[in-house]
């Protein structure tokens, strides 16, 4: 049985990352041993916070309000910031509460961020899947919410972009590009749904972000990026843009064949925090996955966050506490062989 210490955890290199690299062919002739150089970053440090929330009807606002507090997101650094909210939202989807972000979770992190004194709270986005996104917005029950609030929404897809340079380097992609109103704003925060997906074992706030970069630009399902590789997108497009926080509702997740397809999946969990790889490899245990066999948090680990349990000091709830084992699909390649054990 491999423990998460075999694996590393701490950023370090172990006995039994040796003996893979050896096992791999890559020892030369003179006993050099060549390891990747991700076994040479020093180990990072981040804190993620659980929250135990059984159901959407609850005082969601007070709960994330005291996960900012306990990972020091305080007035001072929020005080006339302009925040985007960016949510999964990639399917109308009413009465199918497992597909989207939950608008009462958008309307929690709208309140706790205004209570911060934010100059400003927007919700956007640019699904993937449908090319209406007013549709989405509308028919999902989001549209009633941030209305009724008085909440602007931007569909990203249709944004005028701007470009920057390639920060992650994985893909062949020299620049990216994305919406100009990034330029606008302070703060960016991808609010994902936990789900496993089909392409990539599990979807959190890292893979959310795919959502930010423009279909007129990258095509739907933004084919650009599918052409260039999805697990190395995420990494690009995460390194270069560099988003500020995360949240993701697990209150409802999904299992199985998502991010579209799946079944709903009672967790009763909001996970948080500043370093999206380090709150999606917690998201991973949570739904019983071992974030090392997913393979974009498995390379982003102590170079984009720490995803090794002992690197990641855990407030609220324990893991342990609220894990629930997600259905995986044996079919799906992405899925065979990524159990925690």
């Amino acid at each position: 049985m491999e423990t998460q210490t075999d694996q590393g955890t701490n950023g370090g290199l172990t006995r039994r990352d040796v003996l893979r690299a050896a096992a791999a062919g890559l020892v030369i002739g003179t006993g050099l041993l060549v390891v990747p150089k991700r076994y040479f970053r020093l180990p990072q440090q981040a804190q993620t916070f659980v929250a135990k929330v059984d159901h959407y009807q609850l005082d969601i606002a007070g709960i994330l309000s005291l996960g900012m507090l306990e990972l020091g997101v305080g007035k001072t650094e929020i005080q006339g910031k302009r925040i985007l909210l960016k949510p999964n939202l990639v399917e109308t989807a009413s009465e199918a509460p497992h597909i989207n972000t939950h608008p009462l979770v958008l309307r929690g992190a709208i309140e706790a961020f205004l209570r911060l004194g934010a100059a400003a709270v927007m919700v956007a986005e640019g699904p993937g899947h449908r090319r209406d996104t007013l549709a989405v917005y509308e028919e999902s029950g989001l549209a009633d919410v941030l209305t009724e609030d008085r909440i602007k929404f931007h569909d990203l897809n249709y944004i005028t972009g701007y470009e920057l340079p390639n920060l992650g380097a994985k893909t062949t992609m020299k620049t990216l590009t994305f919406p100009a109103l990034f330029q606008e704003v302070d703060w960016i925060v991808s609010m994902a749904k936990m789900k496993t997906h089909h392409w990539t074992g599990a979807t959190l706030s890292m893979k959310n972000l795919f959502g930010v970069m423009p279909g007129r630009y990258y095509g739907w399902p933004k084919n650009v990026l599918h052409k260039a590789g999805i697990q190395n997108s995420i990494l690009d497009i995460n390194a270069t843009l560099k988003p500020h926080f995360a949240i993701v509702d697990g209150i409802i997740g999904m299992e199985g064949d998502g991010p579209i397809m799946g079944d709903p999946k009672q967790v009763g969990v909001l996970v948080m925090g500043r370093n999206l790889p380090a709150v999606d490899a917690t998201c991973c245990r949570i739904m019983g996955i071992d974030p090392y066999k997913v393979s974009y948090l498995e390379q982003a680990d102590n170079w984009l966050g720490p995803i090794g349990e002992k690197s990641i000091e855990q407030r609220g709830e324990t893991i342990v506490s609220v894990q629930t084992d997600f259905k995986l699909i044996d079919t799906i390649p992405a899925q065979q062989g990524i159990r925690l054990t």
